[in-house]
């Protein structure tokens, strides 16, 4: 048993993309864990002076050459004389320092305890506000802070909602093998249908059965709960033909003699041992999770204002217009893109790992 963790372990740090995707991901959840404290303004508070503000460019010495260290300039609004459209430009003669560790906007540290500290930022005034990274939205608002906090939506809804469609799978997928018979035919036929359905549609057609009128935390659970019903018939498909195998070992007839009740038998003994696929299938299917949330939110069915997801997010650049003028509004985007690769790489890495076969063919 020792030996194959080993085997497992050793060829699973050897998938050089999934140890990439490994530190991606790894980087993704510290930074969401601590985004009150990574962003640098509160992801609600709105600069009307700053609406579809650039992002701002970080230089280290002034217009005459001298060298003050990290700092960026002022944004002077104007309106061009002949589309109206609002134009921004940087005064080169001012100077905005950029600091570490700066005081700001209170907010409760991992929910425990209250902190004004940030990570970087300038100083706390309107006429400063700062967009570095990412530029600003059509309400004001810095792009960066709202991506930091939606993260923590799109990539726990991924988690939460892999965890309750894998489970709901496994439970029904093990039913359906270890009775077999008309359970089996029963499980199966009602697979089949919701199989059936275009996967878009259904997802949409679930989320509209969510109130508008309910709160942020609401919504949330309500999105996790619709991708979780539309998620676990692969999963219950996959278990069946594995407990169909499974149910014939000795150790499990040796349960039944002994008179082991059949629940604890499907939980103690026939889901355990499908835990690798389980492991490998639930990395996989986290992307999904992460599209269809976005997809949903995307649409505007999903998480509401206040409340913020990249989906969300993304929302703001359906048009190429409002691309071509505010080509930041993407943003949101590259970060579904890059934590759907991530996860996939993992996913792969781990899939190899677990298939001996595989491990024997690059050995």
């Amino acid at each position: 048993m020792e030996g194959t963790r080993k085997r497992i372990a050793d060829s699973f740090f050897k998938h050089k993309l999934g140890m990439v995707g490994l530190v991606v991901l790894i980087i993704f959840y510290l930074v969401v864990i601590f985004a009150d404290f990574v962003a640098p303004y509160n992801f609600a508070e709105t600069h009307r002076n700053f609406i579809y503000a650039p992002p701002s460019k970080v230089k280290w010495v002034d217009s005459s050459g001298k060298w003050v260290g990290p700092h960026i300039h002022e944004m002077v609004k104007s309106r061009d004389p002949v589309t109206y459209e609002l134009v921004y430009a940087e005064d080169p003669d001012s100077v905005v320092p950029l600091k570490f560790f700066v005081r700001g906007e209170k907010y409760r540290f991992l929910g425990l305890w209250e902190s004004d500290l940030h990570l970087f930022g300038v100083e706390a005034s309107p006429e400063k506000a700062m967009f570095l990274v990412f530029g600003a939205d059509r309400f004001g608002r810095d792009l960066f802070s709202r991506i930091v906090i939606g993260g923590r939506v799109s990539m726990t809804v991924g988690l939460l909602g892999t965890f309750l469609s894998v489970f709901i799978g496994a439970i029904v997928g093990a039913l359906s093998g270890y009775y077999g018979g008309w359970v089996d035919v029963l499980i199966q036929r009602f697979t089949e249908l919701l199989r059936s359905f275009p996967r878009i549609p259904l997802w949409l057609a679930l989320a509209v059965i969510i109130p508008p009128s309910w709160p942020s935390t609401w919504v949330y659970f309500g999105i996790v709960t619709v991708l979780s019903l539309i998620g676990w018939m692969g999963v219950a498909r996959v278990m069946r033909g594995m407990t169909l195998s499974l149910r014939e070992k000795e150790y499990v007839l040796a349960a039944k003699v002994m008179g082991v009740s059949d629940w604890k038998i499907i939980t103690k003994h026939l889901i355990p041992n499908t835990l690798s696929y389980l492991i490998v299938v639930s990395t996989l299917s986290i992307p999904g999770m992460i599209l269809g949330e976005s997809t949903i939110s995307f649409l505007g069915l999903g998480i509401k204002e206040p409340m913020t997801s990249w989906g969300l997010l993304l929302s703001q650049a359906q048009s190429l217009s409002e691309l071509e003028a505010h080509p930041w509004l993407m943003v949101p985007g590259i970060f579904i893109m890059i934590a759907v690769l991530s996860f996939n790489f993992v996913g792969d890495a781990l899939r190899d790992a677990v298939d001996p076969y595989r491990t024997v063919e690059k050995v």
